[in-house]
């Protein structure tokens, strides 16, 4: 399994426990609606096990540096965890970014 982040990047969104929690406010374009997502890290050391998304455990996810490339319902993500952001791309016909705030 890959590791999870270069040390510096798992550090600037960690805190004390094995569960990451962030609120990422995300702006959809063409509609120009804003939507609230959850987002839970969960893992082990420098090992990322899990990532969940508005409560929804994902298939699968992938790491490129402080990246996280994952999708949900034909929607695909990234994480970009040492700012942290989020991007997504829903089939080419809606657009996501936003930026997110650790949670406690």
């Amino acid at each position: 399994m890959l590791t999870l982040l270069a040390t510096h990047s798992l550090a600037a969104v960690s805190h004390t426990g094995t569960d990451t929690r962030l609120r990422c406010d995300v702006v959809y374009l063409p509609a120009h609606s804003t939507w609230t997502r959850e987002v839970v890290l969960t893992h082990a050391g420098q090992r990322l096990r899990t990532v969940a998304i508005d409560g929804v455990a994902v298939y699968t996810f992938a790491l490129n540096g402080p990246v996280v490339l994952t999708s949900l319902d034909n929607e695909r993500i990234q994480l970009d965890l040492s700012q942290p952001a989020w991007r997504s791309d829903f089939r080419g016909l809606a657009f996501g970014q936003g930026l997110c705030t650790l949670l406690p």
